[in-house]
């Protein structure tokens, strides 16, 4: 990982003291998202516009080629940081706090994940969901509502579409690497 980029494709990125963000090759943060703090992002992932990451009292890890979209805000509480895995989709406007998402999972647009909540390997919390503390989305399942509960297992061509997803954003990760400028 390198240490500091100046601008990545006009996001503000902030040291909070001794706490510094800290991002991988092809990482693409996007213009009016703010990092801070102790924030590590793994090569090919991407951070759209106007999301809040600030890691100013615990942890915030994400894997390889995760996505954080539009609007989304991550946070953390002392003892209860938030890692996302690799290749992990977070849809517009979701809010994690403190939880964990492992590989391939999926949290729908507006979907609010609380402190000790896990979303396991290809699991979904739908959009708008709610999950609160310590419950956990198993592997494969879908989970719904607010509070989220169990809907159903997800099929196996479910899953690959949430996979395809994540590659999808990867691509146009990069693509905006390559080609956005302001005029």
């Amino acid at each position: 990982m390198t240490n500091l980029p100046a601008k990545p494709a006009g996001g503000k990125i902030f040291a909070l003291g001794d706490l510094r963000p800290r991002l991988a090759e092809g990482v693409f943060v996007a213009p009016g998202s703010v990092l801070i703090g102790d924030v590590a992002i793994g090569e090919g992932s991407s951070i759209w516009f106007n999301c809040t990451l600030r890691a100013d009292v615990e942890a915030i890890r994400i894997g390889a080629r995760s996505n954080v979209q539009d609007g989304s805000v991550v946070h953390a509480d002392p003892g209860a940081p938030t890692v996302i895995g690799d290749d992990v989709l977070v849809g517009h406007m979701a809010m994690l706090h403190g939880c964990t998402i492992a590989d391939g999972g999926f949290v729908g647009m507006g979907a609010t994940l609380l402190n000790g909540s896990t979303v396991e390997s290809d699991g979904m919390l739908g959009a708008g969901a709610l999950l609160t503390g310590g419950k956990t989305v198993g592997a494969g399942e879908l989970w719904a509502g607010r509070p989220a509960k169990f809907v159903r297992t997800l099929s196996e061509a479910q899953i690959a579409e949430m996979r395809q997803g994540a590659m999808r954003y990867a691509e146009n990760a990069r693509r905006y690497l390559r080609d956005l400028r302001p005029l």
